[in-house]
């Protein structure tokens, strides 16, 4: 033992001294190439003080990125993460000038922009230097990934030898984009495991895919698919908050829409607010009477809701909560950014896809790209943040959770969501986000086999993404636009113009049976209180805030005798969601059609085109305390799958209507299969059972009740 611990020690010496040698090499290289940055006197010195002077200064910079970097990132936890990740750069040029000053040589200076530069390209070096040394030895790979993101798990009982269960959630790819990632050869890592070699293979029972014709099947001899790929369907609000905290706590009930008004409260709920996002995990635990799937020993990483998991990092519903032993939501920044070499490689990342975006976005418009949406201000850099800083951060947290031996976890990756709203969810653009997503997920394989227990690795998506230009780019003027014309109401001049707008005008007119406005006249203001219109992808919410109640059909007709008219029959809207006295709720359609909910099956109606599980989907909606006064679905195209966004996206999701309702499961065949023969896996509260039955066959303990349950039924 004394042996091995010797040479485990000289071995990381000889590491340090080469990585120390590489850096003097760069730092010498740089000096000869960069004008502002010295490392001699102004007279000249010899050859071999300049190398002296750069091995000092490589040596100090190192020490001070070991022991100075840690300190500052734990004190700028309070920065704004998009922020933290652009003050890489300028604290490690700090950091460098520094290293220069201490210089024990005396000798070494550089301009601050080029100081920059230099600690840049060092820190990459030494980076890549210290990844390739220690790539060779399996035991100190190990330690350095469980160095990088566990450095504040100190204590952990001894780990249990049962498989643990890693859930990778690839935020809003869609079924049928994952396969044709696959067929493509963009996603190899998910290929093999459907395959053993090239293609996708259909899996049994529920999985009933077919393979395309000419898909590849796996040839004798050749290793057989490690998992099986099942398709999914949401909810009618297919969107991440409704998804995600269904498959995280089990309960989607009152989760209408992406965002949603709530009149007992006067307040807008919004899923990705952490005030809201709170909220919302409160009311689920407190329905389904358990605090979630990660309870027991599990690490929430870069999602909305916690799943109960003791271990945390950027976790939306806590970024709230003062900081302190039960908030870790920005440990996971520092685990990662402290990490010098680390923290420049994602930097450098961010800076080339702010620039990828705004080169992709600049040919785009050159093109005459239709459909196409906005994508300047900020955009560039909140994609980057997305693609690039939020994946690196929650892979490393994930690797130190498999290296730590947690029995289950659950990460989400939003790239690829993120670029396909702005770019189609098709769009080459989207596509390179999957091959990257990709090798995200042969990184976390690879590093399962150092772990120290087994791991069955699942992926899945929680909505897809539905294409199509929005319903402004089309008509001229918003939904809020079409219901204020509805309600008689001012509209913007803009919308005026349109015809839609000058239909609803008209529409109103001859419903209050008043003359055809002239022109120049002007509207006047309406003494009621206007109408709140939200809108969450496809899926638009109308909410009339001082009605403390839902409002019935016949309310609003009585109010506004145009407005569902005027909304039921516009092109772009596929059907309508109304309280009625009469039959509870209706579903409203072009041309008067109007459908108790009750039959719905018997006589679908404007549903029809929208496939099964609409109709069900509808009337559990319906069923909701806060669904709005009026809920308002876009039109759709079967033949192309397109639909309409009420927001400015090309890509969307959150309503009824193509690939946003169909996301994917794939699971390992050492575990059963999620749904039986004949039977269709639907709704995020099922994928939840399935979860919960997979922690059960892995012979992982069952998930209790947390205190805070407890006490509120105690109470």
């Amino acid at each position: 033992m004394r042996g091995v611990r010797w040479r485990r020690i000289a071995s990381q010496v000889g590491r340090s001294v080469a990585v120390w040698a590489v850096s003097t090499v760069t730092m010498l290289v740089l000096a000869a190439i960069l004008p502002d940055f010295q490392l001699q006197s102004a007279d000249g010195d010899s050859a071999t003080r300049i190398a002296v002077a750069a091995a000092c200064g490589a040596g100090a910079f190192g020490i001070l990125s070991a022991v100075v970097w840690p300190l500052l990132v734990r004190l700028l936890l309070l920065v704004p993460a998009l922020v933290l990740g652009l003050l890489v750069f300028f604290l490690n040029g700090s950091l460098l000038l520094v290293a220069l000053r201490i210089n024990p040589s005396g000798r070494g200076e550089a301009a601050p922009e080029t100081a920059v530069i230099v600690a840049a390209v060092m820190s990459a070096v030494a980076s890549a230097t210290g990844a390739a040394l220690a790539v060779r030895d399996d035991e100190t790979y190990r330690r350095r990934l469980h160095r990088l993101a566990t450095r504040g798990r100190r204590d952990h009982p001894s780990c249990p030898t049962a498989p643990g269960l890693l859930c990778v959630q690839l935020d809003g790819v869609g079924h049928d984009v994952l396969v044709d990632a696959v067929r493509k050869g963009l996603m190899p890592t998910v290929g093999r495991w459907l395959s053993g070699g090239d293609g996708v293979r259909p899996a049994s029972g529920s999985e009933r895919t077919p393979p395309a014709a000419g898909t590849p099947r796996p040839a004798a001899g050749r290793a057989r698919p490690t998992h099986r790929l099942t398709p999914w369907r949401t909810d009618w609000s297919s969107q991440t908050g409704a998804s995600q905290l269904g498959i995280l706590h089990g309960s989607t009930f009152d989760v209408p829409a992406f965002r949603w008004y709530e009149k007992e409260r006067g307040e807008v709920m919004v899923c990705n607010r952490p005030t809201s996002a709170a909220e919302l995990q409160r009311r689920a635990i407190r329905h389904t009477g358990d605090g979630g799937l990660l309870t027991v020993d599990g690490a929430s990483r870069g999602n909305l809701f916690s799943g109960g998991a003791g271990e945390q990092a950027l976790v939306l519903s806590i970024a709230t909560r003062r900081r302190g032993p039960g908030n870790r939501s920005r440990a996971g920044y520092f685990a990662y950014f402290r990490d010098p070499a680390g923290a420049v490689r994602t930097a450098l990342s961010f800076v080339a896809e702010v620039g990828r975006e705004i080169g992709q976005s600049t040919r785009a418009r050159l093109r005459g790209q239709r459909p196409r949406v906005g994508r300047g201000g900020l955009y560039p850099f909140v994609r980057a943040f997305a693609t690039v800083v939020e994946r690196d951060v929650v892979v490393a947290a994930v690797m130190g959770d498999m290296l730590a031996g947690r029995t289950a976890v659950y990460a989400d990756l939003v790239a690829y969501d993120e670029v396909a709203h702005h770019s189609g969810p098709r769009s080459r653009d989207a596509e390179k986000v999957l091959q990257r997503l990709d090798r995200s997920l042969a990184l976390l394989e690879r590093v399962a086999e150092h772990a120290p227990r087994p791991y069955r690795i699942v992926v899945l998506s929680d909505h897809g993404q539905s294409p199509g230009e929005t319903f402004h780019a089309r008509y001229g003027l918003t939904l809020g636009d079409l219901v204020r014309a509805g309600c008689g109401l001012p509209v913007p001049r803009r919308a005026q113009r349109t015809r839609s707008g000058a239909e609803a005008r008209a529409a109103v007119r001859a419903a209050l049976r008043r003359p055809v406005e002239e022109k120049g006249e002007h509207h006047r203001p309406s003494r009621r209180s206007e109408p709140i219109v939200l809108a969450s992808g496809n899926l638009g919410l109308i909410s009339f805030p001082d009605v403390p109640h839902r409002m019935t059909k016949e309310e609003i007709d009585a109010r506004h005798p145009a407005l569902l008219t005027t909304l039921a029959n516009h092109p772009g809207i596929g059907f309508l969601l109304v309280r009625s006295e009469e039959h509870d709720g209706v579903v409203l359609g072009a041309y008067g059609a109007e459908i108790p909910l009750a039959e719905l099956d018997d006589e679908p109606g404007p549903l029809a085109r929208f496939g099964p599980g609409a109709a069900d989907a509808v009337r559990r909606t319906h069923s909701f305390p806060h669904t709005a006064d009026i809920m308002v679905n876009s039109a759709y195209d079967p033949a192309d799958g397109e639909v309409l966004a009420f927001e400015e996206q090309i890509g969307s999701h959150g309503g009824l209507g193509g690939a946003q309702s169909h996301p994917f499961l794939l699971s390992p065949h050492e575990l059963s299969a999620p749904a039986g023969d004949g039977e269709e896996l639907t709704g995020a509260e099922h994928v939840h059972h399935v979860l919960r039955r997979w922690l059960s066959e892995l012979d992982g303990p069952q998930v209790p009740l947390t205190p805070d349950v407890e006490e509120e039924r105690a109470a």
